[in-house]
């Protein structure tokens, strides 16, 4: 049980002893540093059970503490906040628990309940771009933290590889290809049919352009350009089963896969298992029939079937076409349910798509609520906002997207310009240097884009995320391997076995130790949360306590073995605590920079 765990009790029992109250939850926050005190107590939701003036109830509640819980040893009440003292043997037995534990703050599989996590889903007609790099960012960390807290986890993804955007790219190869494949261009499968669709767009125009200069309106024109009508014509093929055309639709979409996994290796996600939109596009039908026996949809006189949503503040959603072809609500209505059924151990689902089509999750959760699904309660849409460069916006039918590949390229390449300039590497290989900078580059940027709010919008500057000061992940990563160049110097294993059964703190160990036993918790709100950035920020300040304690405090020349043994243990916990950290943000940590 941790410290807040523990005075939760012994605050709940105040209330009933001193008002006859029982008082459901207590809310804590960190104590202002202006103030004595280790932890603070607000009581003002206390108000709710307990009438009269707060800062009464919070000097009752206080001595109450003090008389009765050894741990406590004081307080004090600044208007309607008390803020309570805790004993160095507390912190001293807390840190004894978990020096040398490599998964400090991971919890054991302790819910028989999964979750599954969707996260990037591109299309299969181009590369992954700086959006879809965000998107697998926070889904892969999302996974990690809900499983660091104890849940079972299925990382997944649904692969749109049908529809007439495939089509444009397959048909601008068969035209314009002349039979290249990635190995006879040495291009990636996904950049060489990437190609091909900003090709499509570029011939598509041009034949608007000439259907306009004919008199035709630009919105027929749009209509009329015989390239769209011959990917319309493929598209149609494809659905009817045409060998050519699926035979052409297979292999270039191959080509693609092979370009995803090269990618996604790079950026260090991975996944469990796939879902593809041209096996699940069907899926959902079979309950628009059952959602009409039992009122939750409706048919209009022309056959469509919809659902009315006006009462719940939502509006009308069409599931069925007049001509009884499905919507991608429906599709996703089944595949929702497919899901469950291939991995029956799920009880809810996490959804990383861009902010965007939050009015569509909102639909389909509530649809699948009204179809009577008892894990819809538990469906999440992990919603983000648009990745922006200095550069302005980006359209990937023009090709003005940045590349996956290239940015984690130019991340890397930034990181050895930067790290040249500090000069620190003189006696790394080459080989280690690449690997390092590889390292430095990716740290930056999974750092600089899990560090802010998901629904917030992002700026990405390449240069500003590598710094080796302030709030980036270079910064830890610098902080992490310092740790590790002091422990080379020590016994750390002695250390860590080292049984101190006494001790007086200094202020910065005692406040390094505060920050340890708070990583747990800070898991657990991240995972009911979906926020990786209280992981990102948390490890930020947990380094700047270190770095203020080691300013200010002597490791290796402490003034007795005791001391010396002491810190030397705390400095690997801290490190050792980072590491995690970083690990659940998918984030590597160098061992020497």
């Amino acid at each position: 049980m941790n410290l807040q765990q523990t005075l939760k009790l012994h605050v709940k029992a105040a209330i009933k002893v001193l008002f006859q109250s029982e008082l459901e939850s207590v809310e804590f926050q960190a104590t202002r540093k202006e103030f004595a005190g280790d932890i603070t107590i607000v009581v003002f939701p206390m108000l709710r059970v307990v009438k009269g003036n707060p800062v009464v109830i919070g000097e009752q509640v206080g001595q109450y503490l003090l008389d009765n819980v050894d741990l406590v040893l004081g307080f004090n009440v600044v208007k309607g906040f008390l803020n309570i003292e805790i004993s160095d043997s507390y912190y001293l037995d807390f840190f004894q628990s978990i020096k040398g534990e490599t998964n400090y703050g991971f919890s054991e599989v302790n819910d028989e309940k999964a979750v599954m996590v969707e996260y990037s889903s591109p299309n299969t007609n181009k590369p992954l771009h700086l959006g879809h790099v965000r998107n697998v960012l926070l889904g892969y960390s999302v996974a990690e933290i809900i499983k660091a807290s104890g849940k079972k986890v299925y990382k997944t993804q649904i692969i749109n590889d049908r529809g007439i955007h495939i089509c444009k790219s397959m048909l601008a190869w068969q035209r314009f290809g002349n039979g290249e494949t990635p190995e006879s261009t040495g291009l990636k499968g996904d950049k060489l049919v990437g190609n091909y669709y900003v090709k499509f767009d570029q011939v598509y125009k041009v034949e608007i352009s000439e259907l306009v200069a004919q008199g035709q309106s630009e919105d027929v024109a749009k209509k009329n350009a015989p390239i769209l009508l011959e990917a319309q014509e493929m598209l149609r093929k494809w659905e009817a089963g045409d060998n050519e055309v699926v035979s052409l639709w297979k292999k270039m979409n191959q080509w693609v896969y092979d370009g995803f996994d090269v990618t996604y290796k790079n950026i260090g996600v991975d996944f469990d298992t796939y879902y593809y939109e041209s096996d699940t596009y069907l899926l959902g039908k079979e309950f628009v029939a059952e959602g009409l026996k039992t009122k939750v949809f409706e048919e209009d006189t022309d056959g469509s079937v919809w659902c009315d949503l006006t009462e719940d503040g939502l509006d009308r959603k069409i599931v069925l076409r007049s001509d009884g072809t499905a919507v991608y609500m429906t599709q996703d209505i089944g595949t929702a349910i497919q899901r469950i059924k291939d991995y029956p151990d799920v009880g809810g689902m996490v959804y990383t798509v861009g902010n965007e089509q939050d009015y569509h999750f909102k639909v389909l959760f509530l649809i699948l609520k009204k179809l009577g699904f008892d894990w819809a309660k538990n469906l999440f849409h992990l919603s983000y906002g648009m990745v922006d460069l200095p550069s302005g916006k980006m359209k990937s039918r023009e090709g003005t997207v940045v590349d996956a590949d290239d940015l984690i390229k130019e991340m890397a390449d930034t990181a050895e310009e930067i790290s040249k300039e500090l000069g620190k590497l003189e006696d790394y290989s080459e080989a280690e240097k690449k690997e390092l900078y590889k390292t430095i580059g990716l740290g930056a940027l999974k750092y600089y884009i899990l560090k802010v709010d998901p629904k917030k919008r992002i700026l990405f500057d390449p240069k500003e995320s590598i710094d080796f000061q302030g709030n980036t992940g270079p910064f830890i990563q610098y902080t992490y391997a310092r740790i590790q160049s002091i422990l080379r110097k020590a016994d750390v294993k002695e250390y860590i076995a080292l049984n101190v059964v006494e001790m007086q703190f200094h202020d910065k160990e005692k406040q390094l130790i505060k920050q340890l036993e708070n990583f747990p918790e800070v898991i657990q709100s991240a995972a009911d949360q979906h926020s990786p950035a209280l992981i990102a920020n948390y490890t930020y300040d947990l380094v700047k306590d270190f770095n203020s304690f080691y300013q200010n405090v002597s490791i290796l020349g402490a003034d007795s073995d005791l001391e010396k043994g002491f810190r030397v243990a705390l400095s690997q916990t801290v490190g050792q605590t980072i590491k995690n950290a970083f690990k659940i943000l998918g984030i590597e940590v160098p061992e020497r920079m």
